[in-house]
This record gives C-alpha cells, structure tokens and sequence, in this order.
C-alpha cells in the first residue's frame, strides 16, 4: 500500500490532500509511523523521531495514529486479496506476498495486479503499488519500483506495477544499490563500500570467501544467493504467531513505583486478552524496559505450565521486575509472551478441587472476554489500572509510535523537544 497509515487518514479527511501530513506519535518522544509524498519530499520517513520531522519540515500536519482503524482497512484490503488467491501472506497491515501461481491459467500475473488495484481502489479509494516477480524478494523489490516518487511539486507518479521476467531477474537486480538488499544495514553496507561494493551487481561478482570474511559466513552467503536473484522461501499463509507483546512510551520518565505497576496491570491483561483471542496459551513470560538513557534491557521467565490469565502473566512480570531499579527513570516500558501454544485449557489444582474456594482466574477471564465481547474492551477492568478514578484500556497499537501531545493536530513546541 502507498502510504498507507496517511493515505487512509486522507479519505477520512479528504480537506488534507496535497499537503505535507504526519501520522504518529504527536508527542515529544513521538516516532513517524508514516509521511505523505509531499512530507517526504522534505526528508521526512518512517521511524524517524517527530521533532526531527518538525524541523525538516516546519508546516507539516501530525495526525495522532489511530491502529484499530488501521487494522479495520487492512482486514479488507486483505479480504480482497483473498479473492484472486488462498496463498496470501500478510507481513504488515499494509504489505502482503501472494502467490498467484494458480490464477494465471486465466489471466496473467499483469492483469491480475490491474485487478488488485482498481478493486482496492473501487472499495477503499487506497492506492498500492505491485511487484511481479518469480520470487518473494525480487516481487518487494519490484513493488518499490512501481511505486510514487516523492518531489516539491507534488508526487511523481510511479508505473504502479512493474514486473520481473523470469530470466531477467539479473538485469533488473544488479544495478540497485547493496542497500537494496534484504540485510544490508548500515554497519554491513559499511563493510561493503570498503571492499568496492556499492551495487548488488559488484556483490555478485565479488568472490564468496572474500564477502564471508568480511560480513561472516551465514550473512555473506545470504548475501551472495541474493545478489544472484536467488530465494527459495515460499508464500507461507498460515505463518505461526511466535509471540504477543505490548509495550509504550512515556511522555515523561516513570520512576514511581505505584505508576510503574498500574502500567504492568494494564499491559498484562492487554497482552493476556489477546493471547486468549488467539486461542493460545503461553509458557514464558517478557518484561522489557528502557531508561532515559535509551540503555534498554530485558527480563524473561518460564513457567513450568502454560498461562492464560492476566493474573497469571502479571505475576510473572512483577516478579520480573523485582531484579530491575527504576530509579534512573523508565522512558518504556513493555510485557510480553512467548512460547506460544494451542491453549489446553485450565489443568486443575488441587485447591480448585475444593468446593468453597473462589472462582478460577480462568473462570474470571471468560467472564470477562463476555463482557467486553458485548460491551467493549471498556466496559470492565481491574481498579488497580485505573489513574485519576478513570479506567485507562489499553488497545492493541496504543502508544505504537510514541505519546501524543495533548492536542493531537497541533503537536508540541519544537523547543520543547
């Protein structure tokens, strides 16, 4: 998709076209989650820290991003895809591999892609951009091609699908930068440049044991079968959700240890209530947090029994948390899970066998999964997650890219940051 976050923020506000537009974190610690064409023309791009696209970009328009919205489009655009074939693979809500092997007894994969983007457009006003290819990385590499080019004057409209002959994979490929390689980061293109490269096809030619040396053996020989057009990794449909995690940015430093917790409680039973949504059960528990030096550090345990509960995981994660001091102050914090299972359902203990105690937590999770299912995610929640007597819910994508200000369309001061 092209631009996706902005772009379907322009059909909810249509008034906003052609102009510099920001979706992300609004706040002072915000991130760019994504930047129309006329931004990028000014050097604004993803990931990169608000204040620095303010000053790139002074006039900008910053949208708080708004993820379930986000999710909702990218469920449809999906829908669509599944239309012209089964072997879809999402990689993001706004990217996905399809293998269109099957559907080309019909039409050609050209048509196809035609298809894909007037349909997309027909139902969603969203425009994308499709890459052919015999192989998932030439078919990324292409999609980038076909899509727009940014400029002061406005977007330069791109092919929109451009296609890769099978045999003329190479002719393509080697005059692209090594950056264009999947796993050329800077330190790697660093060690590249060093020996000369600085395109894919200078990375083919040079010998193997020379790139191994250099970048290392599982890396160089990536590398190599990369440069020479080669990737035997299939469409993957059904690909195995490994772990499930939530975590936040916050506006200022946390250092109190009863703020601290009711950030623990609300992320546990986050993480807890999708991790049950799934129908999986967990066996190891994640806490993850970051100072304001940006010095970031992790803590896991596993339990001998597979979890479900939020009372369960924030057990586990206030346990955790004893073995971290909070006082140099806590710019994120986050909790997770791995170790991911089909969820077996509740293993009695010998206290549940025993008529007077107290509901299960599993017993109180379902109630709760009901009442959210009817009323929404907040109608009920714990009072320890409540701040100022209100109950702060905690949705998937929240503080993704960082707080916001306090009045999402305007921003903070650039002084401030």
């Amino acid at each position: 998709m092209d631009a996706f976050y902005v772009s379907v923020e322009l059909v909810r506000r249509p008034e906003l076209r052609g102009r510099p537009v920001v979706v992300g974190g609004t706040g002072r610690r915000g991130v760019v989650a994504a930047a129309s064409y006329e931004a990028r023309s000014y050097g604004v791009f993803s990931a990169m820290p608000s204040a620095r696209a303010r000053q790139l970009c002074p006039d900008a328009i910053f949208l708080a991003g708004d993820h379930g919205h986000y999710s909702d489009v990218s469920a449809r655009v999906m829908g669509v895809f599944a239309e012209v074939t089964p072997l879809v693979e999402p990689i993001s809500l706004d990217e996905a591999f399809l293998d269109v092997t099957g559907a080309l007894r019909s039409r050609s994969a050209t048509q196809i892609a035609s298809e894909l983007r007037s349909a997309i457009w027909k139902q969603e006003e969203l425009s994308c951009s499709v890459g052919i290819a015999p192989n998932k990385f030439l078919a990324k590499l292409a999609s980038e091609a076909a899509k727009p080019k940014p400029s002061r004057r406005g977007p330069v409209r791109g092919p929109g699908v451009t296609e890769v002959r099978p045999g003329r994979e190479l002719e393509f490929l080697h005059p692209l930068p090594v950056s264009a390689l999947w796993g050329v980061g800077s330190a790697t293109q660093a060690r590249l440049h060093a020996l000369g490269v600085q395109t894919v096809g200078d990375l083919a030619a040079l010998p193997v044991v020379t790139l191994t040396t250099s970048v290392g053996q599982a890396v160089g020989r990536h590398l190599h079968a990369l440069a020479q057009g080669v990737d035997e990794r299939p469409v993957e449909p059904d690909r195995e959700t490994k772990s499930i995690s939530h975590e936040e940015t916050f506006a200022y430093d946390l250092t109190d240890p009863d703020a601290i917790d009711t950030e623990l409680v609300r992320q546990s039973d986050a993480v807890a209530q999708r991790l049950r949504n799934h129908d999986l059960a967990a066996r190891t528990a994640t806490v993850k947090v970051r100072f304001g030096d940006f010095t970031t550090i992790t803590r896991r345990s596993t339990s001998d029994r597979p979890f479900t509960t939020a009372d369960e995981l924030l057990r586990a994660a206030r346990q955790l948390f004893t073995t971290i001091d909070p006082s140099a102050g806590i710019r994120l914090l986050g909790v997770g899970v791995a170790g991911l299972t089909a969820d077996p359902g509740k293993q009695l203990s010998f206290e549940d066998l025993l008529g007077d105690t107290p509901a299960s937590a599993a017993e109180t999770a379902a109630v709760i999964d009901d009442v959210r299912a009817r009323f929404g995610d907040g109608a009920i929640g714990r009072a320890s997650a409540t701040v100022d007597g209100q109950l702060r819910v905690t949705r998937r994508g929240a503080q993704q890219w960082g707080p916001d200000a306090p009045d999402a369309t305007e921003g903070v001061d650039t002084k401030d940051q």
